[in-house]
């Protein structure tokens, strides 16, 4: 178990978001592993169907975590408190109420999967392999629900090392069951989405047995698994604004591929391969993200209101350092990263997501504000003003689906998301100097 409220900050934060900076691009290893093996193994048409329902597993994926995170910030604040009984509470609390939530979640998206993707202007082609491939994805969703879980809360207690070490495990796993499902047992793209809910149900147990070892604090009786409503309204208010605030944007993205969807399949794997290195590329932000979600959450449970400040100019100005060197390799390399995901012979495809790529990251600056900004403030209790800029976001995403993508084709999504982030960038700005003058008049 590792306080982030002592020390210096810097140093705290960036101990603590090295694992997870490492394990995330474990994670897009293994994803870009998926992309490279049905690309090579299946071809330019499975790799598309796969690209085509991307956005829906990430719509629903991206509530999950952020409901977990949100969990895992009342963990926090009540361990920056130093009342491990709450810990344990909230921990158990979290289980029950996320495996609620994905039930309800996996058969709601289950049952109604083929209406979601022809919403999304899926072209016909892509329906029934597209089904195949995340059918299965949102079937296991509870493997990924649990093992995010468990993570959050050692990461709310300052263990990012060991779901680093189960997240490497996994990702070696997911590409040798990738080939043997697709390769030896033939189970094409579905092999693929069987091969993600595999070492991700291994993610998990390796998450629980770990626990019950290493964390006898964190080993749950019977007596934690009481409702506490006030607890879970706790838990539920934190969560479910951590969950939304990623929905929004995600979904703000689904409204776009339905959009893109309309485009042709080069642009759907143009702008599929093209997300693919954005997720690459933004790393960072979302790290830095999550380390503010927990930092600021133990730093507020513990009342060191200033040293929130501190922590949040520190993950920015680090953020910004990462921007100008992603801005030369996109202007440099980023066709061979194109090429070497997809394994495209497409030079349209190669073209329009280079394209995509090099106009956006010119606009990451304000990017790099957004995620610390915005998991700073859950972690301080504000669970509106984040929400008020995802929903900004979507706003700015439908408009442009339905007004500039028609008007300018694939130039209308490309010029979307960096006119999007500066607006939707000012209310976190506000609020979060607000809390910081708070802080200093309370403090001084």
């Amino acid at each position: 178990m590792k306080d982030l409220t002592k020390g210096n900050p810097v140093k705290a934060m960036c101990l603590f978001a090295l694992p997870l900076f490492i394990g995330h691009l474990f994670q897009l290893f293994y994803g870009l592993a998926d992309t490279r093996i049905v690309g090579s193994c299946l071809g330019d048409a499975a790799l598309t169907s796969v690209y085509a329902t991307t956005t829906l597993n990430d719509l629903i994926v991206g509530f999950l975590m952020g409901l977990t995170n949100g969990f895992a910030v009342i963990t926090a604040r009540n361990f920056g408190a130093g009342d491990m009984e709450k810990v344990r509470k909230s921990f158990a609390s979290g289980i029950k109420l996320g495996l609620i939530v994905s039930a309800v979640l996996t058969a709601l998206s289950l049952v109604f999967l083929e209406d979601i993707l022809r919403f999304l202007n899926t072209p016909e082609e892509h329906i029934i392999p597209g089904m195949e491939y995340i059918g299965v994805i949102l079937g296991g969703m509870t493997f990924s629900m649990m093992y995010n879980t468990f993570a959050a809360t050692l990461r709310a207690v300052g263990d990012t090392v060991a779901p680093l070490v189960f997240l490497i495990i996994s990702a070696f796993v997911n590409i040798g069951l990738d080939l043997m499902f697709i390769e030896v047992f033939h189970l094409g793209i579905g092999g693929a989405a069987l091969a993600t809910i595999v070492s991700q149900a291994l993610s998990f147990i390796a998450c629980l047995i770990y626990v019950i070892v290493r964390y006898p604090q964190l080993r749950l009786k019977i007596s934690d698994f009481r409702t506490d409503l006030n607890l879970d309204r706790q838990l539920m208010g934190t969560g479910v604004s951590m969950g939304l605030m990623s929905s929004l944007v995600c979904l703000g993205t689904v409204v776009l591929q339905g959009a893109i969807n309309n485009l042709g399949s080069t642009i759907i794997l143009a702008h599929g391969a093209a997300r693919k290195v954005t997720n690459i590329f933004m790393l960072p932000f979302g790290i830095f993200g999550m380390t503010m979600a927990t930092y600021c959450g133990q730093c507020y449970g513990a009342g060191e209101h200033r040293r929130v400040k501190k922590g949040v100019f520190a993950a920015t100005g680090i953020c910004w350092a990462w921007c100008l060197l992603v801005i030369i390799v996109s202007w440099t390399f980023v066709p061979v990263l194109i090429r070497l995901i997809t394994d495209t012979q497409n030079e349209e495809a190669v073209k329009w997501a280079t394209t995509y790529l090099k106009f956006d990251t010119l606009l990451y600056f304000v990017t790099a504000v957004i995620s610390p900004f915005r998991n700073a403030l859950q972690g301080v209790g504000d669970h509106i003003t984040p929400l008020v800029s995802s929903g900004l976001e979507l706003v700015g995403k439908v408009l442009a689906a339905y007004l500039l993508a028609p008007l300018l084709g694939y130039w209308g999504i490309i010029i979307t998301e960096p006119i999007v982030w500066v607006v939707m960038v000012i209310p976190l700005i506000v609020k979060m100097f607000a809390f910081f003058r708070k802080a200093e008049k309370a403090q001084s």
